[in-house]
């Protein structure tokens, strides 16, 4: 079965790429990129880490877990970036990162 998007098992759960996209409409996953990356748009502007907590906050509530259990592994300055999430299994990470169905690519 292929993954719609890119998930690498890790030692306590799994990593994922995502692009962010600040300063939107609407906190929302919105779709997948050719390469894998999970794009994902919040309402937050990129300074002062803003935008840092607001995506790891809304992961955490999709993902139902504790956002200490997400961390920012690489590119906490970048729009682009490596997550890791503690204690959920990459199957569990695809069911429920799937991108909103009204989301505008």
């Amino acid at each position: 079965m292929t993954r719609p998007f890119k998930i690498t098992d890790a030692q306590s759960g799994a990593a994922f790429t995502v692009r962010v996209v600040t300063r939107a409409n609407k906190t929302e996953i919105a779709g997948i990129q050719e390469d894998g990356t999970l794009k994902i748009r919040l309402t937050a502007g990129p300074g002062e880490g803003g935008a840092n907590q607001q995506l790891i906050d809304f992961l955490a509530d999709r993902l139902g877990v504790d956002p200490e259990h997400i961390e920012i592994v690489a590119g906490e300055n970048s729009r682009d970036k490596l997550l890791s999430v503690a204690g959920v299994s990459p199957s569990e990470l695809e069911e429920r990162l799937k991108p909103d169905p009204d989301a505008e690519n």
